[in-house]
């Protein structure tokens, strides 16, 4: 992190103390450094926390001939990134925003549970990243700052559904804008999905005999359903399966007649 001082004064200097709660941790006396026309100053200090909590960042420079004292600081939250399935607290609810923001489907409880391990399974396949329900240092990295979005096929069809079976993703999608986005299990090799662009015929909530469980038709036998098991690759008989967490709220958001886009993404 770094600061900023205005006008620059040759020979200046400001004592940056760092706390975490309060614990002094680091304590530096740091020359400002002129800007390249010298029309400010600046300095830069590297920090790094031993623990989780809130870090206090003090900057004061104290009143010389040439330069008035001036005094700053800044609260930092520092976070355990060290989370997996039944973790709980403030990264975790950071991390569900984080994918919430980027359009995955998550219910945001607070808990690393079911629902947080779809969603950032989802988000390594649409980064490309395989498929995975753990968190990693790349992909916290790629999430805080915002990286990937789904790119919409067809933003003319309005109110209309995302197959890419490339990715193994279904989204929601309304004209341009990305509703939500969910993990699925395509058809297998012997039995693929049909490709195309179709639309919403028949709708059937519950289960269906063969287990299908909230069930969009959009051509012949295929559908958009919740099926138990809806694995990390091409497993159905052509339809495009949701775990079962995730199928009401698809079921929910979909209509007769909404369009049914179905492709290999590039």
């Amino acid at each position: 992190m770094g600061g900023v001082v205005r006008p620059f004064i040759a020979g200046q200097s400001v004592t940056v103390r760092t706390f975490l709660g309060r614990r002094l941790i680091k304590s530096n006396r740091l020359r400002i450094k002129p800007s390249r026309k010298g029309t400010y100053g600046a300095f830069t200090e590297t920090v790094t926390s031993p623990g989780t909590g809130t870090v206090t960042v003090d900057v004061r420079h104290v009143e010389t001939a040439q330069m008035v004292s001036l005094q700053a600081s800044r609260d930092i939250s520092v976070l355990d990134e060290n989370v997996g399935f039944g973790s709980t607290g403030r990264f975790v609810e950071l991390v569900q925003q984080r994918l919430a923001a980027l359009h995955f489907y998550i219910p945001q409880t607070g808990v690393y549970d079911q629902g947080t391990g779809l969603a950032i399974d989802a988000y390594h396949r649409l980064l490309g990243r395989g498929t995975s329900q753990d968190l990693d240092s790349a992909t916290i990295a790629s999430l805080l700052d915002g990286v990937g979005s789904f790119k919409v096929l067809d933003p003319h069809d309005g109110t209309h559904v995302e197959g890419n079976l490339s990715d193994q993703l279904l989204a929601l999608i309304n004209g341009s804008s990305v509703y939500r986005i969910y993990p699925i299990s395509s058809g297998k090799p012997s039995t693929p999905t049909v490709l195309g662009h179709f639309s919403v015929y028949e709708r059937v909530p519950g289960y269906l005999p063969d287990g299908m469980y909230y069930s969009d038709f959009f051509i012949s036998g295929y559908a958009i359903h919740g099926y138990d098991p809806a694995p990390d690759y091409p497993a159905s008989h052509g339809c495009m399966r949701l775990p079962i967490v995730d199928a009401i709220s698809v079921f929910n958001w979909l209509n007769y007649g909404d369009v049914v886009d179905v492709y290999y993404g590039a």
